[in-house]
């Protein structure tokens, strides 16, 4: 089945059930980066239950996963994540039942062999008391789908990065196994895993997820400008530019003014940006 403007709008999933405990929390924060020093309070603030567990913001992305796009039609061999944006309208409790209800927010055609972009959105409240928790939206490029026959158009505008030298800078290594341990918080694309994948479509090793990417510049921000205060993040974008392999060092340059955070984040071992136009909201 091709691509289809008509049936890709009419995509809809309603009153979806998810819940999760402090195990996905915690293996979560563990994921991204955090508790590398078991001896640091800040960080083992995110890893353990003891003193009143605290959430990574970024969590919010990975607890709706659901097949809302497995009948679009696309060449999945062909698709790419591109953009991924969230709004927080409340503090994100460590456990919880969540509703969520998904459908497509918009499609452009990009052109006979140029591709398609989709942008979806999922709509989450807290079960308890169903009352609006957070919004997650993501773009998809789908490069085997152009000339699908949609109204053209590029999304969102990206966000602007400023033009003066960052104002914090924050350099944090992966490990060569993160993929394997991120992963299991419920991406199992083999091609974060499998090394003969991995190198038949292109890369020299598993890849890293972009998601793992996207959490790991969340932690920049959180542990530098919110000094590890995670209920200080209301929002946060990215736009996906390149992957990165396990092992590898993400580098993110962070600008604030007012409320706003602009971020990039760039590989120090090959020197090529990663993620552009971030855009952290703070509270006010």
């Amino acid at each position: 089945m091709a691509m289809n403007y008509d049936h890709l709008m009419s995509l809809k999933k309603e009153g979806m059930e998810f819940s999760y405990g402090d195990r996905e929390t915690m293996l979560y924060a563990l994921g991204i980066g955090f508790g590398r020093d078991a001896m640091d309070a800040k960080e083992l603030g995110y890893v353990f239950e003891g003193g009143g567990l605290k959430t990574v913001p970024s969590l919010a992305v990975v607890l709706t996963r659901n097949s809302l796009l497995s009948e679009s039609g696309w060449d999945y061999t062909q698709v790419l994540h591109g953009e991924q944006r969230l709004e927080l309208y409340r503090d994100l409790p460590p456990e919880g039942t969540l509703i969520a209800d998904a459908h497509v927010a918009e499609a452009y055609d990009k052109g006979e062999g140029k591709g398609a972009l989709v942008l979806s959105e999922i709509n989450v409240r807290l079960k308890s008391d169903g009352e609006p928790l957070f919004k997650v939206g993501s773009t998809i490029f789908a490069r085997g789908d152009g000339g699908f026959g949609g109204p053209t158009g590029n999304g969102p505008a990206p966000h602007p990065t400023p033009e003066r030298d960052p104002d914090v800078t924050c350099e944090l290594e992966t490990r060569v196994d993160q993929a394997l341990l991120y992963r299991l918080s419920g991406d199992r694309n083999p091609l974060h895993a499998d090394p003969v994948l991995a190198q038949k479509v292109g890369f020299p090793v598993p890849i890293l997820h972009g998601l793992c990417t996207y959490g790991t510049a969340c932690r920049a921000v959180l542990t530098t400008i919110c000094g590890y205060d995670h209920t200080m993040i209301r929002g946060f974008d990215v736009r996906f530019s390149a992957p990165v392999y396990p092992g590898e060092t993400i580098i993110t340059d962070m600008w604030r003014d007012g409320n706003v955070v602009s971020f990039q984040c760039r590989l120090k071992e090959r020197d090529l940006v990663v993620v552009r136009n971030g855009k952290c909201t703070l509270a006010s």
